[in-house]
């Protein structure tokens, strides 16, 4: 009976994360992807207009702060004014996801 009640417990504690997770791919698809492209790596039409950063690089990934990164989901990007401030269309939570969204961007493997 312990047994069940631990994994149950387990399983509901995991289902937001999964949820979270999801959310914030649909949000990135609905928000980012465009000019970001569906794995940060600005391989779209405007990233390439625009010089957007591919944020697949380890060495994007290490320069950029999560603050940083909230702030220019926030506020938008003083680099690049196109960079829409989303501060009052998305909650703290979904900037948050988003951050967190971002950081599992990892590079491409090349092909052989």
């Amino acid at each position: 009976m312990t047994t069940r009640w631990f994994l149950l417990s387990a399983l509901l504690l995991c289902a937001p994360a999964v949820s979270h997770a999801e959310d914030a791919a649909a949000l990135w698809d609905k928000s980012c992807k465009n000019c970001h492209g569906p794995d940060g790596r600005a391989q779209t039409r405007m990233g390439q207009k625009e010089s957007i950063p591919d944020m697949s690089r380890a060495a994007w990934q290490k320069a950029e702060s999560d603050a940083h990164l909230r702030d220019v989901i926030a506020n938008g990007s003083s680099h690049n004014p196109k960079m829409k401030a989303y501060k009052d269309r998305l909650t703290p939570e979904q900037m948050d996801a988003l951050v967190r969204y971002i950081r599992t961007f990892k590079p491409q493997e090349k092909a052989p």
